[in-house]
C-alpha cells in the first residue's frame, strides 16, 4: 500500500511517518502532488499556526490539491483544523472541506489550561475509522483551538466544554487528536484507517 504524508511547514510530521512504520508501512513524506494523487491513503498531519500554514498551502497550491483527493484521507490535529472552513487562529479561511468553524478554546474554570494537553477519553463514536471497543477509551491531545459538535462530528471529547474529537465527510476523515501518540488506541485507529474501503 502506497501512503502518502503531505510534507509541508508544519510540526510532528515525523511521529507519524514512525507510527506508520511500526505498522509495516513505509510512507512517502513529500509535497510532489503527482505522488500523492497516486497514493492509496494520504495524512495530512502536523502541529503549527493556521494562518501562516495556510498561507504556505496555498503558496505550493497544495490547498486545492488537499480538497480534489478522491482516495481516503485523514488530518490530524492543525491538518484536521485547516479542513474546516475558518479558523479564529490568525483570522484564517482554511480549505473548507468540513462545513465548521475552528475556536479558541475560552476556560471556564481554573482548572481549565489552555492549551489542552494530555489524555482524555473520546465517546460517540459513528464511524468505520473506530472499532466499537474503542469507546470511552482515552486519546493524546495538544491543541489550543477546537471543533465545536457539527454534523460532521464522528467523535466527542470533553473539556471546556464537549467539542469535535473527530470529522468525517465522504472521504475526509480527520481527528484532533494524535493517534501516532496514542499507543495501542492510536495504533488502531491507523490501522482501520489504512483498511477503509
Amino acid at each position: 500500500m502506497n501512503v502518502a504524508i503531505i510534507k509541508y511547514n508544519a510540526g510532528n510530521i515525523y511521529s507519524v511517518d514512525y507510527a506508520l512504520k511500526r505498522l509495516g508501512i513505509n510512507p512517502i513524506i513529500t509535497a510532489d502532488k503527482e505522488i500523492i494523487q497516486k497514493a492509496d491513503r494520504v495524512i495530512f498531519p502536523g502541529q503549527g499556526e493556521a494562518s501562516k500554514t495556510m498561507e504556505y498551502l496555498k503558496t505550493h497550491r497544495l490547498d486545492e490539491l488537499i480538497k480534489c483527493l478522491k482516495q481516503p484521507v485523514l488530518g490530524i490535529c492543525i491538518g484536521m483544523q485547516l479542513m474546516c472552513k475558518h479558523s479564529e487562529e490568525g483570522n484564517t479561511e482554511c480549505l473548507g472541506i468540513f462545513d465548521a468553524e475552528v475556536k479558541k478554546f475560552q476556560p471556564q474554570r481554573h482548572e481549565d489550561k489552555v492549551p489542552h494537553i494530555g489524555w482524555n477519553n473520546f465517546f460517540n463514536l459513528k464511524s468505520a475509522l473506530f472499532p466499537e471497543q474503542l469507546e470511552d477509551r482515552f486519546v493524546y491531545f495538544v491543541h489550543s483551538y477546537y471543533v465545536p459538535l457539527c454534523e460532521h462530528t464522528i467523535a466527542t471529547t470533553n473539556y471546556v466544554q464537549p467539542f469535535s474529537a473527530a470529522l468525517q465527510k465522504d472521504n475526509f476523515y480527520a481527528t484532533q487528536f494524535h493517534p501516532e501518540k496514542s499507543g495501542k488506541i492510536g495504533e488502531n485507529i491507523l490501522r482501520n484507517f489504512l483498511t477503509l474501503q
